[in-house]
């Protein structure tokens, strides 16, 4: 077996990995147009990626954050997109820039159910970003390039279901591509210091698995379409741009309350 050492070569075959894994759910979905169909199986493609890499390094798989940490980021991980994507869909709501229709009881009673399968979904990217990903870049770099670097990867990652399948909205495929660039931009900083500042890879989960239940299922299950709404709700809506870099750039001015192992230039002034 041969030995991958370092940080940044452990980096590369982890991208390298997971673009691998991950064009074999590309392929199916250029060839069916549909990113639904192995969108949960695709989501596991960063874990995959992530564990064999620590199996081609000998590492190990205990040192991608399994414990919980303090229970208050726990919490922030949950309620923090409850928050701004409340504030979204309300804004489109009283604005009349998306339209509004009233959830069904058995929908709301489902929530419990779809939270724990979200998380799950959002468990294989976790694994793969906030649990392998920024703890070794951290190691060798600032948090600022820590979260660049992830943004890059992460945001591309996207691209073949934006462009080759039906993970976009009603705008045009450019503004969708600008937009989540954007977006990601913002919760790379977040969920960053999110792990790096808890200790543990589950508050980025339930960030994620609740990001997407009320991102993409609760609110916009209780939208009807406008001329506009494309523009501003979901995920590829200017209001997640806003929300998304207003959070990243608060992550980012703390980024000195972070545990000192996980700052190695002190210096950081970027």
């Amino acid at each position: 077996m041969v030995r991958i050492e370092s940080p940044w070569r452990k980096v590369i075959v982890f991208i390298l990995l997971t673009f691998a894994i991950s064009s074999i759910f590309y392929t199916a979905m250029y060839l069916t147009g549909s990113a639904r169909d192995v969108g949960a199986l695709w989501m596991w493609s960063p874990a995959i990626g992530a564990i064999l890499t620590l199996w081609l390094s000998r590492g190990s798989i205990r040192n991608l954050g399994w414990g919980l940490g303090e229970k208050k980021y726990l919490i922030w991980g949950l309620i923090i997109p409850l928050v701004y994507t409340g504030i979204i869909y309300s804004f489109a709501w009283a604005t009349s820039l998306a339209g509004f229709r009233a959830p069904t009881l058995a929908y709301i009673l489902f929530l419990p159910v779809g939270l724990v399968a979200a998380c799950l979904a959002a468990l294989g990217e976790e694994i793969g970003w906030r649990g392998f990903l920024v703890p070794e870049l951290s190691r060798v770099t600032t948090f600022t390039k820590t979260a660049l670097l992830t943004w890059a990867v992460w945001s591309v990652w996207h691209y073949p279901a934006i462009i080759f399948a039906d993970y976009h909205s009603q705008a045009p495929r450019w503004f969708d591509l600008t937009s989540l660039t954007i977006s990601v931009l913002g919760l790379s900083f977040f969920t960053a210091w999110l792990r790096l500042k808890s200790g543990s890879l589950w508050p980025a989960v339930l960030w994620h698995g609740a990001h997407n239940l009320f991102m993409q299922g609760v609110f916009i299950h209780m939208s009807t379409d406008t001329p506009l709404s494309k523009f501003i709700i979901d995920d590829f809506g200017i209001g997640l741009m806003l929300s998304a870099l207003i959070l990243g750039f608060i992550c980012w001015k703390k980024r000195f309350e972070l545990p000192k192992s996980f700052r190695p230039h002190l210096k950081e002034v970027g």
